[in-house]
């Protein structure tokens, strides 16, 4: 797989570049900053890219901007964001619509380097990979409107929905039995408007298109 990082820390791109060189991965460029990273995209047109969301020259979100451009241009290639940041209005952009090859990691919480080489592979192949945390700052920074019809529980079961979990998943972390689950997310889908699905993936794009339609 070859892959593309912009990172901005000279220290963790090398780090990068030296665990995903020995698990496997090629990593055809490496660069500190979003425009060269962009067109080392263009130029090598990569399987994955991993992009910080600050980075020069005004470290605030020139790799989330990056991010959104390859997902425009080049759907193809799958992007993950590595960031200690969750950066609501081109995280909720980025996460809209479709929503397979594309992953948002928080940096401080990654704590498995063989549950990360997943997480990258499974977003290549095509998947959804977002941390908790991104899902649960999202969800409450757009509490309004038909999200205010959730009870806690469901709002639970929505988080970890918008994860790409199945309803087993979530009643094994809820500890809450399958049926239960199945019957929050159908009042999820009810009371937000949103029409029941088969798949997990159609789960998650439904959930992050919902998170999109703020007012404006």
């Amino acid at each position: 797989m070859r892959v593309v990082i912009g990172e901005d820390s000279v220290l963790l791109r090398e780090g990068l570049v030296r665990l995903l060189d020995t698990s496997g991965f090629e990593v055809v460029a490496a660069a500190g900053e979003a425009e060269t990273t962009l067109s080392k995209v263009e130029e090598l047109q990569p399987d994955l890219v991993i992009l910080d969301v600050r980075m020069p020259p005004s470290f605030t979100d020139e790799g989330l901007r990056a991010a959104l451009v390859v997902r425009r241009q080049w759907p193809a290639i799958a992007v993950l964001v590595l960031s200690q940041y969750v950066e609501e209005r081109y995280a909720t952009e980025l996460l809209s619509g479709h929503t397979s090859r594309v992953g948002y990691l928080l940096k401080d919480r990654v704590a498995d380097v063989g549950e990360f080489l997943e997480a990258l592979r499974r977003v290549a192949a095509g998947g959804t990979v977002l941390d908790p945390e991104v899902v649960s700052q999202l969800l409450l920074r757009r509490r309004s409107g038909p999200l205010d019809r959730l009870t806690k529980r469901e709002q639970e079961v929505l988080a970890l929905m918008a994860e790409g979990r199945s309803n087993l998943a979530i009643a094994t972390a809820l500890f809450i039995t399958e049926s239960a689950v199945g019957k929050h997310v159908n009042n999820i889908f009810t009371k937000l408007d949103l029409p029941p699905a088969d798949s997990d993936h159609r789960r998650v794009l439904a959930v992050l298109q919902h998170l999109n339609e703020r007012p404006k």
